[in-house]
């Protein structure tokens, strides 16, 4: 119970701090640029609700620190200008000072602001990543490809090295991985460069996809293909107590050798069989101690949260040394100085800005489901787990929410910077500013659409609990 109370409080905090840092950093793009272009800035707010912090500096901004940090804002002189009333509110002397009095490319900047100021967080954090930490991974060389899959169907076999998908070259597995999950619901083909193990030769190799992955709301795009990057040894490591495991008899330092007469490669494909044998008599051969024992085991049976029941039996595999499972010929390593860390920074803040957005489209046309949609419980326990896994996984973290927060508030929806921005450029377009009903009508509709997504996110966050 104290376990689970202090895990609770980790994600809160890491919650807290993680929007804490992105909204004042937007916010703080929206103020600084406002300023710059002598805009009167009223209220810069950090925070929904009722304040718990609020003074007056000596620049006359009224400073607001509330409790729900999903938000803020930067209220500004004269935002809406072009409503009659509120110029009748602005003292003749401060009009020239009011938002709406700038020029158009004035309030471009100014809106923009905040979602850039995301952007160069976003590189700012992946450049200390890249200096303190550099980059390291695992040789894209495949361990094992499950038979009869996609991959194995295509002609990828064991020991072949991707170096590039779809054009992209592929250093290690992560960028892999990267390039895969970026063609998510799509249908078509993806392209492998493949060095050969044993002739050396580099071919291409073509594996077809169709609504790839569509419905998946935790996407392994290598298993799915029936790739297998790193072979774990099919070795137990604990048994909990109670478990279908426990009563069935199997001990730790057990090695599976197989299932119903399929031999087991690894634990990834022991793990995979399980999964596919909810309430089924499962026999399993293991080696103890030096000779062959039979158990029989039936999985207990498992919900998801995208509703996919599975088998499980409460057992997990034995803690097994890194360097034993990758060698040091397998392992790559980059390490940067402070100007050879900055173009990688960038490009990846790029990749995925545009992953995000392709995501986004993607959602919107049905490609991929809406159960992806995550909402601040997702984002507090997994800002509470990159943080207990070290500060670079939490930075990492940190600079993908930050691109996300940039991009999603570029979307033209009203109430959002690009719903904002899309009014200027329409205005710019049409030589005045759009109807005051029809702005109306727009920030009605933005409201319903992101109050649409918020409930969304929400509710798959509590479906993913139960």
């Amino acid at each position: 119970m104290i376990d689970i109370i202090i895990e609770v409080l980790i994600s809160v905090i890491a919650l807290v701090v993680t929007l804490g840092i992105l909204v004042t950093i937007h916010e703080f793009g929206h103020f600084w640029v406002a300023r710059q272009c002598g805009v009167k800035v009223l209220t810069f707010s950090i925070g929904f609700g009722k304040p718990f912090k609020k003074w007056t500096g000596n620049d006359g901004v009224d400073y607001v620190l509330a409790p729900i940090p999903l938000g803020g804002f930067v209220r500004m002189l004269g935002e809406n200008d072009f409503l009659e009333n509120e110029m009748r509110d602005i003292h003749e002397c401060d009009k020239r000072r009011s938002f709406e009095s700038k020029s158009a490319l004035q309030r471009i900047a100014i809106t923009a602001a905040g979602p850039i100021a995301n952007f160069l967080l976003a590189v700012i954090v992946f450049w200390l990543v890249n200096i303190i930490y550099g980059s390291s991974g695992i040789s894209p060389i495949v361990s094992s490809v499950i038979p009869e899959s996609a991959a194995a169907v295509a002609g990828i076999e064991k020991g072949d090295e991707i170096l590039s998908v779809d054009g992209a070259s592929t250093r290690i597995w992560k960028d892999v991985s990267q390039r895969l999950i970026a063609r998510m619901g799509e249908t078509g083909s993806i392209r492998f460069e493949i060095s050969k193990k044993e002739s050396g030769s580099v071919i291409n190799i073509v594996v077809p996809i169709e609504q790839w992955m569509n419905e998946s709301t935790a996407p392994d795009p290598l298993r799915e293909l029936g790739i297998i990057e790193i072979e774990i040894p099919a070795i137990v490591g604990e048994v909990f107590e109670g478990g279908a495991a426990d009563e069935a008899g199997l001990l730790e330092q057990d090695k599976i050798i197989r299932v119903n007469d399929l031999e087991i490669r690894g634990w990834a494909h022991w793990v995979e069989v399980i999964r596919a044998s909810s309430e089924l008599e499962t026999l399993v051969v293991v080696e103890r101690e030096g000779r062959l024992q039979t158990i029989v085991i039936i999985p207990e049976r498992k919900l998801l949260g995208d509703g996919v029941y599975i088998g499980v039996i409460g057992a997990a595999s034995a803690i097994t040394n890194f360097d034993q499972i990758v060698s040091e010929e397998m392992r790559r390593e980059v390490s940067y100085s402070l100007v050879e860390g900055v173009v990688p920074a960038i490009t990846d803040t790029w990749d995925k800005a545009v992953f995000i957005l392709g995501s986004v489209q993607k959602m919107v046309v049905g490609l991929i489901s809406i159960k992806n949609v995550n909402g601040p419980i997702t984002i507090a326990q997994v800002a509470g787990n990159t943080a207990s896994y070290g500060l670079d996984v939490y930075l990492q973290f940190l600079g993908l929410l930050s691109v996300s927060l940039g991009v999603m508030n570029l979307l033209p929806i009203p109430v959002l910077d690009g719903g904002r921005l899309l009014f200027i450029f329409l205005e710019v377009i049409t030589g005045s500013p759009l109807p005051e009903r029809i702005q109306a009508y727009g920030m009605q509709i933005g409201v319903m659409l992101i109050s649409g997504i918020m409930l969304l996110a929400v509710f798959n966050d509590v479906n993913r609990l139960l």
